[in-house]
Parts: structure tokens; C-alpha cells; sequence
């Protein structure tokens, strides 16, 4: 139907007159506009689907814990048929959304002949790596059980904890950020972001019994590094300092380690490449920019007490 037919056709249902054809065709332009700039620079109109990925975590959550988290009564007999029916569902799905990457990633007017074979073997290599993540997430949900009197069960914890479902969809996002998809990792990332209010960039390094507290405004970086026995409260922020964006290098780290048995309350930001030693404890809204030796108790008193000496020269 011609766009003056269908807007007459819907004055006529509603009553109201949207005078919509201008502000179609001006939207149209633009659109036009920007999809010839994208062609002249030899990128691909179409990009990896959010809504379609966002189902892909939910398929990928329920083969991990089929008895908790799928939507399905399931008795013993049908497990393993309904994991490996939802798997081939989900992969065959992320090919699609993975060739998409393929020909994003490309430089400009390459062809993506080798886009259907790169993405199933992504897909294959993710698969294979499930177990792996499953056992990494059943050391964070004790960790987050064992360190929270609140919790009544680990099953609670799956089920309620922002931060535990924020660390299952990065240790789903890094397995694809290492198997060389950073976009669909990056989007996975971000898709928990809205979910949970943790954002960890997939490419951060994460060890097992991870427990992030509360969640809500945690931000990870890029390059962080997370040993093992880490439990972070919300507001901390693993972030890099400023810098120009002709001095930025992506392989070189520029967030924090964070060393094994490392407790960080809320609000703390550590900034940079610095070292946060093993055994520590960084105390709530204290601002870091420097190394800690192993075993520290750092507070606002003790950073402010420093900050004033060396400004003394003492």
C-alpha cells in the first residue's frame, strides 16, 4: 500500500491525523544518507540482532542448569534430550548472528566467503567449552552462598543473584570474546549490563569463586585481571585512567589486577594498572591509584592520611 494510502487508511480507523509522511521521508533520507557512508566505507548494513542474542543467553542459561533455570518440567529420563535439542537450537541461531560478526569485522569490501565455516567453528569450540563454564559457575554460586548469611540455598542464589547472573553471562561472553567474536561478546555483555546493572567488559580475566555482592553499578574493564576467591560489593569500579585516544593501545593492560582472596566494599574505584596484592581488603569509597602489598587493610583514613604527607613532604 502506498505510504498516502496507508496513513489515510489510519485517519480514518483512529480519527487523528499524524501528518506522518514528512517525517517518514525525512527519516528516510537520513537512513539513505547513512546507509551510502557505511557502503563507501565497506561496512555491512545489518548487525548481530540484541533481541535474537538475548534469547541466545536464556537457551545457554537453561542448558547449564536445566533442572533451575529452564522452563520446563523435566523428569531424568528427558534431560539430556531437552540440553542437546535446546544446544543445536541455540548454536544454529548464533552461526547466524556469528556470520553477521564475520562481515562486520571485515575490512572494508572484503568478501565474507569464509563467513558460514569461521562461525561454525566458533560455535563448535563454544560448545565444547560448556562444561568448563558450568564448572566455573558452580564455584561461584558457593562462593556467593558461603559468603552471604543470607542466602538459604545455593538454588536461591541462581535464581535471585544479580551479580551471579551477571558473572554467568561474562563467563558465556568471554568464552566468545576468546574464540575471536568481540562484538557478539561485547553485546552479551551489555545485555546483562541492562539486566543486572554489573557491567564486565568480556575481555576481562575472571577466577573461579567470584562473588559480586549486591551487583548494581560494578564496572570491570577491559584488561582487569581477577584471581581467584575475589568478592567485590557494589559501586566498585576496576576502571583505567584517562587517557588521550592517540595514546590508547588495546593489548596493553590498563585496569587493575586483583590478586587471589581480595575483598573490595562498596564504592571502592581502583584506576590504572595497578596491583592489588593477595589477601587484601580495599575499605568502602576509598579512590586507588597505587599499587597494595599483600595482606593490606586499605581505608579512607589511611588514603587521605597518605595523600596528606606526601603533600607535606614528609
Amino acid at each position: 500500500m502506498p505510504l498516502s494510502s496507508r496513513h489515510a487508511s489510519l485517519k480514518s480507523e483512529t480519527g487523528l491525523d499524524w501528518r506522518l509522511d514528512e517525517v517518514v521521508l525525512q527519516l528516510r533520507e537520513l537512513r539513505d544518507a547513512s546507509l551510502a557512508a557505511r557502503q563507501r566505507l565497506g561496512c555491512p548494513a545489518k548487525l548481530p540482532s540484541r533481541r535474537i542474542l538475548a534469547e541466545f543467553i536464556e537457551s545457554i542459561c537453561a542448558v547449564l542448569f536445566p533442572n533451575r533455570l529452564s522452563a520446563r518440567e523435566l523428569v531424568d529420563e528427558s534431560i539430556d534430550f531437552y540440553v542437546g535439542d535446546m544446544l543445536d537450537r541455540a548454536l544454529r541461531v548464533v552461526v547466524e548472528q556469528l556470520e553477521q560478526e564475520y562481515r562486520f569485522l571485515l575490512p572494508g569490501g572484503a568478501e565474507a566467503n569464509g563467513s558460514r565455516q569461521w562461525a561454525v567453528d566458533v560455535a563448535r569450540k563454544f560448545a565444547a567449552g560448556l562444561p568448563g563454564i558450568r564448572a566455573m559457575l558452580d564455584t561461584d554460586i558457593l562462593a556467593a552462598y558461603e559468603s552471604d548469611p543470607a542466602a538459604r540455598s545455593v538454588d536461591e542464589v541462581l535464581a535471585c543473584y544479580p551479580g551471579l547472573r551477571a558473572v554467568m553471562s561474562h563467563r558465556i561472553a568471554h568464552a566468545l570474546h576468546q574464540f575471536g567474536a568481540p562484538l557478539i561478546a561485547r553485546m552479551l555483555s551489555e545485555i546483562a549490563h541492562s539486566e543486572t546493572g554489573v557491567e564486565i567488559h568480556p575481555g576481562a580475566r575472571i577466577g573461579r569463586r567470584f562473588f559480586i555482592d549486591h551487583g548494581t553499578g560494578v564496572v570491570i574493564g577491559e584488561t582487569a585481571v581477577i584471581g581467584e576467591r575475589v568478592r567485590l560489593h557494589h559501586g566498585v569500579t576496576l576502571g583505567a585512567r584517562r587517557q588521550s585516544p592517540d595514546d590508547v593501545d588495546p593489548t596493553t593492560p590498563r585496569h587493575p589486577i586483583v590478586e587471589d582472596d581480595v575483598t573490595i566494599y562498596a564504592g571502592a574505584t581502583l584506576l590504572g594498572p595497578i596491583r592489588i596484592g593477595r589477601g587484601s581488603v580495599i575499605g568502602g569509597n576509598v579512590w586507588l591509584t597505587s599499587n597494595v602489598p599483600p595482606g593490606s587493610n586499605v581505608s579512607q583514613a589511611a588514603v587521605r592520611t597518605e595523600a596528606f604527607d606526601e603533600g607535606l613532604g614528609i
